[in-house]
């Protein structure tokens, strides 16, 4: 058997073991493993007629190509949000463009199932997000045998209680709003934190309130500006050492606003959020007069090497989808419910986000995380 492996969208800490432990459990059953790379990109850009092509695309991964990656984050095999269904005219390999007609985008899936055939691989494992893992499912609609592992820091994947990255991210999250208080504080001001967080604020309000941030503010409940102002007024009047903090999802918008985007949207149909924090925070200074420290901790939250409980779920993410892949229990992805270790089908991965129980999770009119209930809910509360 040889098994394709990558890994798509944004990167988190985790992905590097997650790709070792796939790579030593397949080897011990005398099977293959073959690491494509730049996600879904690695098939696109793929010449099945040109050796230095497949070369550079995909790599041949055995116990001694991976002894050592689990030792830094990020993915040694790249990653991308190319979607093979859907590519601009701009993207188009030289190799294709003669193939392809009118303005785009085009669906280049046939020329994808044709790197997989010439390859021989039997089995694919995408690991990825909500996008990434999209695709794996036409993958799967397609015929090609998939195993998806979910990873994304905002533990926003359908049918999985968590997602690879995001106890890391919160964990950085948490470290930097307190390193963050020692200046605000000596500065009297106002900190506003903007956090990853497209459609679901959940790695915002975990972050929130395990910090224990004055005010947290989400994609789910656009906020009004006047009020957050109040609050934060009252919450440095009542902190004794005159400061206070809110954290904001990029995600997030005022009433009556919209996110803030910028750029042209992917292969996926996103734009580039970012923004809200310094615009909310020069609002925030406008109507109260007060000093501000913006702080967009962004890409930091995802960075470096996992902590203990994602390296721990990578590596059991990885011998489970290896164990099915082995098994022949394909059309699966990977999960955790309830505590416990377990498959589901992918076809969940077409069900769209998860986003936060507002009702459960947050005090909509105070705009902070409050946690009603804790008894029965999955360990991160999602």
């Amino acid at each position: 058997m040889r098994i394709g492996i990558l890994t798509g969208g944004g990167d988190v800490p985790g992905l590097n073991p997650c790709i070792k432990a796939v790579v030593n459990r397949v080897h011990e059953e005398g099977h293959e493993v073959v690491g494509i790379r730049r996600g879904w990109g690695g098939l696109l850009g793929t010449d099945p007629e040109d050796p230095e092509s497949v070369a550079r695309n995909l790599v041949p991964l055995d116990p001694g190509a991976v002894r050592t990656v689990d030792r830094s984050g990020g993915t040694f095999l790249h990653s991308s949000r190319t979607n093979p269904g859907r590519v601009a005219p701009s993207d188009v390999p030289d190799f294709l463009a003669g193939s392809v007609g009118g303005d785009g985008p085009y669906d280049l899936t046939g020329h994808a199932l044709r790197v997989i055939e010439h390859a021989g691989i039997d089995v694919l494992i995408p690991i990825g997000g909500d996008d990434t893992l999209s695709y794996g499912l036409r993958m799967h609609q397609e015929g090609v045998p998939t195993i998806a592992i979910p990873k994304t820091m905002d533990n926003d994947v359908n049918g999985t209680d968590y997602c690879i990255g995001f106890s890391t991210a919160v964990t950085r999250g948490v470290q930097f709003i307190h390193n963050l208080r020692t200046s605000t504080g000596s500065h009297e001001r106002i900190a506003v934190v903007e956090l990853f967080g497209r459609y679901s604020g959940e790695t915002s309000l975990i972050t929130a309130y395990l910090a224990g941030v004055d005010r947290a503010l989400i994609p789910e409940v656009p906020f009004d500006l006047d009020r957050v102002c109040a609050l934060l007024m009252a919450d440095k009047a009542a902190n004794p050492s005159n400061y206070a903090m809110v954290t904001i999802s990029e995600g997030a918008t005022i009433a009556g606003g919209e996110m803030m985007l910028s750029g042209e949207a992917d292969a996926y149909g996103h734009r580039k959020l970012g923004g809200i924090g310094q615009v909310t925070g020069e609002l925030i200074k406008e109507r109260t007069g007060e000093g501000i420290v913006y702080q967009q901790v962004g890409y930091l939250m995802r960075s470096g090497s996992p902590d203990s409980l994602d390296l721990m779920v990578a590596t059991n993410y990885a011998v489970m989808a290896a164990d099915l892949a082995l098994d022949g229990s394909t059309g699966r992805m990977v999960a955790l419910r309830n505590g416990s270790y377990s498959s589901v089908p992918i076809s969940v991965t077409g069900e769209g986000v998860k986003r936060v129980d507002v009702d459960e999770l947050y005090d909509a009119a105070a705009y902070r995380p409050k946690v009603r209930h804790v008894r029965g809910k999955p360990m991160f509360l999602y």
